[in-house]
């Protein structure tokens, strides 16, 4: 039997990015050319690992296997909620891997569950800890449909009283740093009788059991540890080999698969002593921190595969097959990113990413001491009215309120409530109790630890979870009708930035974070403005609202368009609901002014719709301000007011409206100057900037226009990109390869579902030569994955049919096939894999 065994854990995790108020992710322009990080890493990382490669010597791709079968993995679970919603066929490959993986450990699933939106367990208090562990749990089954036994803290950070917590819940084990190990020692083996007469241990014995010091990372990993508890309760902790998992995220062990393999193999002690050689990093190094790191970890795990003397495991199976003989004390409060217990996520104790010299980061200690103001200034307000409401315990509520954010149909609300109540609430009670529970939610996600992990107050990740701060607060005011939110930017001014635009985080709230705030107002507001677009009203939904129109007329008069109407609001989440009225006028550009108030019946819509009407059409309308301030009061709108992708999608369609002039210009200048151009480039003089600048504008231009065509013209695509290098233009290639790859994407998932339709492969090869020959680097995964498949299930018949050459049809597109799979760079794995007449094997 082999005692040997490796074991690679990853820790997938993305901090929750949705707007608090719309529970969307909205676009954010560094994650270019995808519309946010989510989709980016997803991209990179978590898609290519559930359908990664594994290359023999020359490169050639010879299986697809899916990585998350045959390691240990954790997802946060806000971010298999992203998963599940807006990719879920990666998400099923994720949930299908612990299936597989249950087959492959005998029964032992590879997922873990997570801490529930990665706040530092250390940290908070004790309510919040239940409720992290309560709803990491609670998350873990709903998807995987198991219990957990093994639970990853956030930052692998603990204390004492987290392991308590993890324990009370029925976690077993842990994953943490080596540095995090304080002292071990033999546990001490239970005997039916004592081994000598008098009942004494023997000197070696006592000597044996002696507490080791083994901190500063010097603890054995290569074994199961218990941790006894106060309690009287225990829990396994594994300590990660260190110096390996180091060399994955920083010295670039994700180069060379083979070099991986032997590095993790060549640890073990040459004795027949049970022993795990194990690795813990975060999951974004195969993929996105290292460009093809899924597939260095592929062949790394078919190497071990296929060693004789070691076994792949999971934790769970190793904990079963190899009881600890060793317990350990923990270093409290500890984490695997920062020396200074959980100082990183607290003050300014020194540690940062490294990449701004001077920054300093005094502002941690002051954004908790807010967040912590929140939630203490919340929670008796939150007790008192929950119990009010409800006859239940606020807390045990709180942890059952996971069962609404995993599901928040109607239905399921309502059970919910009759769970909880044993009777209906009415609606405004309703609202009412929704409101509480989203309030401590969001209390919840201002607290995760990527608001503290990096460098600067104003950086994304912070002003996240400043933004959720401001949605407790913003929830906290309307349910007790006092003001809050003076004194919680009062508290940000004392978080200085480091970069003397904002000063403090109070100035970034409110450039950045308050904008953002919504209510049902300004929903009606942005609905106004896109129906004005739209030219009609949409029976849609806004994210997280519920849009029925009630009333809408259209007015134009040349470049002025006026919309009046009504409008049902409700929110999903709340379940708060109110008809409104609005008037929105566009008066050319990006000129927008409106206004919305609550709906007061029809003699005042009447009144409203008749005073703007008129005056518009009799192109006074200027007068309209007036009366937009006489029927709405201060309650006026511009564009600045829609939500931020559809603040894009307008602003783009209203420049489109010059493009053509813009292009029409350059294009004179490209015409009228070209003699001059290319006497230039013929004597190496560089383009003068009013020259060079139209000339990039123009070509990319044309290219993107091109690339968006049903059927691209090769030639003119290779002219236009000669043109540039001629003149040393800059082309946008990631967002030409971008486009492309959407669009190959597109066509390949049509030959998908209807594989035999050679039309269907006939187009991908064109758009396949016509990348190759213009040198624009596309991304193959989706492609190769739907042509791996097809192969499986249809090549055989077809090859059969080309060799009798009794089904022409059939031989021809077999024909048309290998060229596709040429032009892919699959041509190769014809050979070195058997044909099945099945589904596309995932087997190592």
């Amino acid at each position: 039997m082999k005692n040997k065994f490796v074991c690679i854990h990853g820790h997938f995790y993305q901090p929750p990015r949705e707007n608090p108020w719309l529970n969307e992710v909205e676009e954010q322009y560094s994650a270019y050319p995808y519309h946010d990080w989510n989709e980016r890493i997803n991209a990179e990382c978590y898609a290519r690992n559930s359908a990664s490669r594994i290359l023999n010597q020359e490169g050639h791709i010879t299986d697809i296997v899916n990585n998350y079968a045959y390691i240990s993995y954790n997802f946060g679970p806000t971010l298999l909620d992203w998963l599940e919603k807006k990719s879920p066929d990666i998400y099923r490959s994720i949930l299908e891997a612990d299936e597989i993986s249950r087959k492959q450990f005998n029964g032992h699933g590879s997922a873990m569950a997570q801490t529930y939106n990665h706040l530092i367990m250390p940290l908070a208090n004790e309510q919040d800890k239940h409720t992290q562990v309560i709803w990491g749990i609670y998350d873990f089954e709903s998807r995987f449909g198991r219990k957990p036994r093994g639970m990853w803290c956030s930052e692998t950070a603990i204390d004492v009283p987290t392991l308590e917590v993890l324990t009370e819940h029925g976690i077993e084990f842990t994953i943490l740093s080596p540095y995090q190990a304080k002292a071990v020692r033999k546990l001490k083996k239970d005997k039916a009788k004592p081994e000598r007469p008098d009942d004494k241990p023997s000197s070696e014995t006592v000597k044996a059991r002696e507490w080791e010091e083994v901190s500063g990372g010097r603890v054995d990993p290569r074994r199961p540890y218990i941790c006894k508890l106060p309690s009287g309760r225990s829990i396994t902790l594994f300590f990660y080999d260190g110096p390996i998992s180091q060399g994955i995220a920083f010295e670039g062990l994700l180069n060379n698969g083979q070099l991986f393999a032997e590095r993790l193999v060549g640890h073990f002690d040459n004795d027949d002593s049970p022993q795990l050689m194990h690795i813990a990093t975060d999951g974004e190094s195969y993929g996105h921190h290292h460009r093809y790191g899924e597939m260095a970890l592929s062949y790394c795990l078919h190497t071990v595969n296929n060693n004789e003397d070691v076994s792949l495991t999971v934790y769970s199976q190793f904990m079963d097959l190899v009881p600890a003989e060793y317990e350990v004390q923990v270093e409290e409060p500890s984490a695997w990113s920062c020396p200074f217990g959980v100082e990183r996520w607290n003050s300014d104790c020194g540690v940062n990413t490294g990449g701004n010299p001077g920054w300093h980061q005094k502002w941690r200690a002051p954004l908790r001491m807010a967040f912590d103001w929140i939630r203490d200034t919340v929670a008796p307000v939150y007790e008192k009215q929950v119990s009010e409401l409800a006859g239940t315990d606020p807390w045990t509520l709180r942890n059952d309120y996971i069962s609404i954010i995993r599901d928040r149909s109607e239905e399921n609300v309502h059970a919910f409530i009759r769970k909880h109540q044993g009777h209906e609430l009415s609606d405004e009670e309703r609202v009412r109790l929704l409101k509480l529970l989203e309030m401590q939610y969001h209390c919840m996600l201002m607290y995760t630890s990527c608001g503290w992990f990096f460098d600067e107050v104003t950086g994304i990740e912070t002003l996240q979870d400043i933004a959720y701060g401001a949605r407790a607060v913003q929830l906290l005011e309307e349910l007790t009708g006092h003001t809050y939110e003076d004194t919680y930017v009062g508290m940000l001014a004392k978080a200085p930035s480091n970069l003397p635009e904002y000063g403090n985080a109070a100035k970034a709230y409110d450039e950045i974070v308050r904008p953002s705030k919504l209510d049902l107002k300004r929903v009606a507001a942005h609905y106004a403005m896109a129906s004005l677009f739209a030219e009609g009203p949409n029976e849609v939904d806004l994210y997280s609202y519920e849009a029925r129109s009630r009333n809408f007329r259209l007015f134009k008069l040349g470049k002025y368009r006026l919309c009046i109407g009504r409008v049902q609001l409700r929110s999903t989440i709340t379940t708060e609901s109110s008809e409104l009225s609005y008037a929105m006028l566009h008066l050319g550009d990006h000129q927008l002014l409106g206004g919305v108030r609550r709906f007061e019946g029809d003699e005042a819509y009447d009144a409203m719709f008749e005073d703007i009407s008129q005056c518009f059409e009799r192109v006074n309308i200027y007068e309209i301000s007036n009366l937009m301030d006489k029927h709405f009061g201060s309650h006026s709108y511009s564009i600045w007011h829609l939500f931020r992708d559809e603040q894009r999608r307008v602003m783009n369609n209203l420049a489109a409206l010059t493009t053509e002039d813009v292009q029409s210009n350059f294009r004179k200048i490209y015409n009228n100057h070209y003699p001059m151009m290319v006497a230039m480039r013929e004597l190496r003089i560089e383009l003068p900037e009013h020259l060079r600048v139209p000339l990039q504008v123009y070509f990319n231009q044309q290219l993107t226009s091109l690339l968006h065509e049903k059927r691209p013209d090769m030639n003119e695509l290779d002219q236009i990109m000669k043109e540039a290098e001629r003149f040393k233009l800059n082309i946008d290639l990631v967002k030409l390869a971008f486009l492309m790859t959407k669009r190959v994407d597109e066509v390949a998932v049509q030959l998908e579902s209807d594989p035999m339709q050679q039309a269907h492969i006939q187009k991908l090869v064109h758009l396949l030569k016509l990348t190759h020959r213009v040198g624009l680097d596309l991304e193959l995964w989706k492609i190769q994955n739907i042509c791996y498949m097809i192969y499986r299930r249809y090549y055989s018949h077809c090859l059969n049919a080309r060799i009798s050459g009794n089904e022409p049809g059939l031989a021809s597109w077999c024909d048309a096939f290998d060229e596709l799979f040429d032009l892919v760079g699959m041509s190769n794995i014809v050979d070195e894999l058997p044909v099945q007449e099945s589904e596309a094997s995932t087997n190592l």
